[in-house]
């Protein structure tokens, strides 16, 4: 896997503002947030997204996030938390090692989410017909 930003901030080689650290994670402020207080959480192993992380790396990683968020709720009185993580280009995966954002959210902060759009007729079956079968 290609060094990236995070693997340098994780070796200490970058400064970022940590604000957890356990054995097998690491979290730190996001450089250009959504809200302040938006973290991002990695695991030290070096993964590149979901696709490739291994159950135990992952599970680890939502551990972390879910102390995080809680931590950000209590510090920031944040109304809510997303939980984030963009997998591959396509999907916004600018920095190719698994990270999951943690952001605050406020009832006033303005921030919007996508909008979802309709089935046409019969889609949804073979949609789902396509998922049940990868499954197999």
């Amino acid at each position: 896997m290609e060094d990236t930003i995070f693997s340098k901030i994780i070796r200490r080689e970058v400064p970022a503002q940590i604000v957890y650290e356990d054995e097998h994670t690491l979290a730190f402020l996001d450089a250009h947030p959504i809200n302040p207080g938006h973290t991002l959480v990695v695991p030290k192993k070096a993964v590149r997204n979901i696709f490739d992380v291994d159950p135990e790396t992952f599970s680890l990683t939502l551990e972390s996030v879910r102390k995080v968020a809680k931590a950000l709720q209590e510090a920031l009185s944040a109304d809510g938390i997303n939980i984030h993580i963009n997998n591959e280009a396509p999907a916004g995966q600018a920095v190719f090692h698994l990270h999951i954002h943690v952001i605050p959210r406020y009832v006033s902060d303005g921030f919007k989410h996508w909008q979802g759009r309709t089935y046409s007729s019969g889609e949804s079956e073979k949609i789902a017909d396509k998922i049940r079968q990868a499954f197999a």
